[in-house]
């Protein structure tokens, strides 16, 4: 099981701003640290906003913050929200089946079995538990781990 590239990008925004909460984070900084595409990001912010996960400012001083606190946001949420349907198979989706063994094949329960304990999981994790090695995590991203520290990016 793999999930998609794009609920990829939303998890790690999420840390992202997790490790900013006293600023306004831009989708740049997040492209930039992570060394993804910056047009697939836009993308991805924009639903973690229309779906209440952050606030965006537009304009100078604009950017982007958490909507809650890193306690309050599930990752198995997120996931919901970001995965369009979680189908290990072809068999998931009766609509666009056309497996010729489906009705009788067995293979299908396991895997219905195994999503729902991947699901539980990491139902029980919060973005707070994610941003534990936080002082690991921010040196990694380019983010200072106190005050006083400037982090520079090598060009």
């Amino acid at each position: 099981m793999q999930l998609t590239q794009y609920t990829d990008y939303t998890l790690r925004t999420l840390i992202f701003l997790g490790l900013n909460p006293e600023r306004r984070c831009t989708i740049t900084e997040i492209s930039d640290a992570f060394n993804i595409n910056r047009n697939h990001l836009v993308k991805v912010v924009h639903q973690l906003s229309t779906s209440g996960w952050i606030l965006t400012v537009r304009g100078k001083n604009g950017g982007m913050t958490l909507n809650m606190p890193p306690e309050e946001i599930n990752i198995a949420a997120v996931v919901r929200d970001t995965e369009p349907h979680m189908d290990l198979l072809e068999c998931f989706d009766m609509a666009t089946n056309n497996c010729c063994i489906a009705p009788v094949c067995k293979l299908r329960g396991v895997l219905y079995e195994a999503r729902k304990a991947f699901m539980g999981v990491i139902e029980r994790y919060s973005l707070a538990d994610v941003l534990e090695n936080r002082e690991m995590l921010a040196p990694l991203l380019y983010i200072p781990s106190g005050p006083e520290s400037v982090i520079e990016k090598p060009q």
